[in-house]
């Protein structure tokens, strides 16, 4: 199967597809002739000898400065290695080839006034394994992605570092080994064109989004193996309650709560007690878990609009033959939207470590103190609602919006700066935490369920609890327990504890 990118209908899934799962990629031939009419534009301005921002001029404070036609190559190669400023650690490997693969998407929609050429060489690149080495920071959001961009493109003129085979080399080795013989030869405007967007910080967001959504799906499962283990009460997710109040996240996990947590052993061992009702961290999960999905979703729907579209500057008209400077590199949309994300993650984790409080909480839980049967000898689970504590306690720094910021650039011509490359970086670092935090409450809750045997939770639940089982044995005696959140948390990953619950409890979400 092969991802076909003409610019207009990549998708999240094509995304994750290409940079994870290594499919396939090639220029649409729709978007050939759009494509060489842009580059026809570029190709009659210079003959006419317009001035052109980008093309015969310099970049940001310096666009007054013209440039002679003998120098149009060497500005843009000037540019790649000039803009090539960053610093850190290398992005993951998969977020580089969803940049590679978002620049070659939206050059792919013919307003770029590039070559085609080039649109190939990076799916070449794609498709043979090359990927740059991208330090992750330097980006300001405007210019778009400037540097993680340009370190991009070094490769592709035959430059900088890449990744090759799991090795890290020189760009033209890489290029090279793969099979792809000469680098690209930068003609006037491919260089301004393949760094100036905003797909450093949309690649980190797709990726992010789409892990998201899936982190759900455990968040609610978590929820109610806690709420089993807690003989909590059903009565709130009655489908009555949620209809009359209708945000469409809110009413989609409750009844994915509904389907988890048919009647059980344990619910009708607790029919009789006097609690009327249950703290909010059980109580309001579905209000609280469904208005992250909604804003999930939102942010789903502002990633999947920007991942096609034309994001450098200038922009080619190829109709009228225009070429006009603009802002669509500004990545304000992608910047609120990763301030967005990263507090709607930061709530998921907040209310799962209020539910693993009250399991290891025998004043709250009515289980053995800390979940295990020798307290005071052994501390059993306590320390891990410590590292829980300390996970969301992480989170709410890093929710503090990268996007209220700005700092003036290029001799205060790029007066106003979006951020968004480390808003979405801390949008994914958040949901690293908050992965870590539900696979505590899956560590505890399921503890806290094996203490009540033999009652028995629901079916989906007990399944649930089973594909824990399988990587991590009910606590006994003390032991070191970072381990088995690591492996809850690696089978959490591979959506293991979801598969197997949703093939009892049936399709929990649709995303």
């Amino acid at each position: 199967m092969i991802v076909a990118i003409d610019g207009e209908s990549l998708t999240i899934d094509d995304v994750v597809q290409v940079a994870r799962n290594n499919k396939k990629v090639e220029l649409a031939v729709s978007a050939i002739e759009q494509i060489k009419k842009s580059r026809d534009v570029i190709d009659n301005a210079i003959k006419e000898g317009r001035t052109v921002y980008g093309v015969n001029t310099g970049f940001g404070d310096l666009a007054s400065v013209s440039i002679g036609p003998e120098d149009l190559a060497k500005l843009q190669v000037n540019l790649i290695r000039s803009h090539s400023v960053g610093v850190g650690e290398p992005f993951p490997i998969d977020v580089v080839r969803g940049m590679m693969l978002l620049r070659a998407n939206a050059l792919a929609k013919g307003y770029s006034g590039i070559r085609f050429e080039i649109i190939l060489t990076l799916i070449e690149m794609l498709n043979t394994g090359v990927t740059p080495v991208v330090p992750q920071q330097g980006s300001v959001g405007s210019s778009g992605d400037l540097a993680p961009l340009a370190h991009m493109a070094l490769v592709l003129i035959g430059e900088g570092e890449a990744f090759y085979k799991g090795k890290r080399m020189p760009g033209l080795e890489a290029l090279k080994k793969a099979g792809i013989v000469k680098p690209v030869k930068l003609q006037a405007k491919e260089g301004v064109a393949l760094i100036n967007g905003t797909q450093s910080m949309t690649s980190v967001g797709a990726l992010t989004v789409f892990d998201a959504l899936n982190t759900v799906k455990d968040a609610i499962i978590a929820g109610c193996m806690s709420l089993e283990a807690l003989r909590g009460t059903r009565a709130a997710l009655d489908k009555r309650i949620h209809a009359i109040r209708a945000h469409e996240g809110q009413n989609d996990v409750a009844a994915a709560m509904r389907l988890l947590l048919p009647d059980s052993e344990i619910n009708q061992s607790h029919t009789e007690c006097e609690k009327v009702q249950d703290a909010y961290s059980l109580r309001c999960a579905p209000q609280v878990i469904g208005a992250s999905l909604d804003t999930i979703r939102y942010v789903q729907s502002v990633v999947e609009t920007e991942i096609n579209s034309a994001t450098d500057n200038p922009l080619v008209f190829p109709d009228d033959g225009t070429v006009v400077s603009g802002g669509n590199f500004h990545g304000q949309p992608i910047a609120l939207a990763m301030d967005f994300l990263g507090i709607a993650l930061s709530e998921l984790a907040n209310i799962s470590e209020r539910r693993v409080n009250r399991l290891v909480n025998p004043h709250l839980s009515g289980l053995p103190a800390f979940l295990t049967t020798e307290g005071g000898l052994e501390s059993g689970m306590m320390i891990a609602q410590y590292t829980a504590a300390a996970l969301v306690s992480e989170n709410k720094v890093l929710a503090h919006p990268a996007s209220v910021d700005s700092i003036p650039t290029s001799a205060d011509q790029e007066d106003h700066v979006s951020m968004g490359t480390i808003a979405a970086r801390k949008a994914c670092s958040i949901l690293e935490n908050v992965n870590n935090v539900i696979a505590i409450e899956y560590m505890c809750a399921a503890q806290g369920v094996d203490l009540l045997a033999p009652l028995k939770a629901s079916k989906p639940i007990e399944t649930a609890k089973s594909a824990i089982r399988r990587v991590v044995p009910k606590l006994e005696d003390d032991r070191v327990l970072s381990s088995d959140i690591e492996k809850i948390r690696s089978i959490m990953k591979e959506r293991e504890i979801v598969t197997f619950t949703e093939k009892i409890a049936g399709s929990l979400l649709d995303v």
